[in-house]
């Protein structure tokens, strides 16, 4: 089976979590391959989020800075999946598209997919004001890094681990979401955006929409800078992308050997203790020796030695 560990940052999210944590669809993840891992990140709450979050079976992982960014950076160090998730524990992202959005990844190919929320169907779910601000800073961040990205400011992402590996996301707040988008795009990882359901959030709302609006308008323009300092530089001269895959290439091969070293010493003791087995049988009340079997040539291996 594959692994996939699904992040979810969470600021007094007690009342929520039951729901969120509900809409994962484990059974049709583990009937598709996948076993799942979820990390709710505590993020200095003050209510019982951390309890919740325990009862339900998550691993909570907890993060006193606040941020969201500061929260994913802890919810990933702490990821060991193939895959990571991520959406937010406010009910508004579909974790139960998850299988459906898992298939498109694999089908296509994706190192790191995001997701769009501002398709008209979407709109009773977001305020007026917070709609006009995502397509406004949408638009410039398209500007700049022109990755043709339609909702820069979308908490949900489904990528391959080494893409964060890879990649330098500095945002302590909220303006990691569209950083993390920019620095997957421009260091040339495969990536894709599909459009998802966006639903109305439960409970208090934690975005400050003008200080955080502004601090996201710095981060574009400080990460365009240090961007194109980056590409002028003599290392960059091989994209990130390439340099990522060929390790997890190197660490699947070796993940891989040392599992069929596992599996052969397993089998060998197996066999092992089944000729002890079969030397030890008692025959009409006299203990015998079974006559050894004589030497196999390669292409008489057992079918389960295959």
């Amino acid at each position: 089976m594959r692994s996939l560990s699904i992040i979810i940052p969470a600021l007094n999210e007690a009342e929520n979590l039951p729901t969120v944590m509900s809409s994962i669809p484990r059974r049709e993840l583990a009937e598709a391959g996948w076993s799942v891992d979820v990390i709710v990140v505590d993020n200095a709450s003050t209510d019982a989020t951390a309890e919740v979050a325990r009862s339900l079976g998550a691993t909570v992982v907890s993060q006193p800075r606040r941020g969201y960014g500061n929260a994913y950076q802890a919810g990933f160090d702490a990821a060991r999946g193939d895959v990571i998730a991520t959406g937010d524990a406010d009910c508004t992202y579909p974790f139960d598209a998850l299988p459906h959005l898992l298939h498109i990844l694999d089908a296509r190919g994706v190192e790191f997919m995001t997701t769009n929320r501002l398709g008209l169907e979407n709109r009773h779910a977001m305020k007026p004001s917070h709609t006009v601000a995502n397509h406004a800073l949408s638009a410039l961040s398209r500007a700049l890094f022109r990755n043709g990205l339609r909702d820069s400011q979308s908490g949900m992402w489904i990528f391959q681990r080494h893409v964060w590996q890879a990649i330098e996301v500095r945002s302590p707040g909220m303006a990691f979401s569209q950083e993390i988008k920019n620095a997957a795009t421009r260091a040339g990882f495969r990536c894709l955006e599909v459009p998802i359901e966006y639903r109305v959030r439960g409970g208090e709302v934690k975005l400050n929409a003008l200080p955080d609006g502004v601090a996201n308008l710095r981060q574009l323009f400080q990460h365009k800078i240090r961007d194109n300092r980056l590409r002028t530089a003599p290392t960059r001269m091989v994209p990130l992308a390439e340099v990522a895959r060929a390790q997890a290439a190197a660490e699947r091969a070796v993940e891989a050997a040392e599992r069929a070293a596992a599996a052969a010493e397993e089998l060998t003791a197996l066999d092992a203790a089944r000729l002890v087995s079969d030397r030890a049988e008692p025959r009409g009340g006299v203990m015998t020796l079974p006559t050894m079997p004589a030497p196999r040539t390669v292409n008489e291996v057992p079918l389960e030695m295959a």
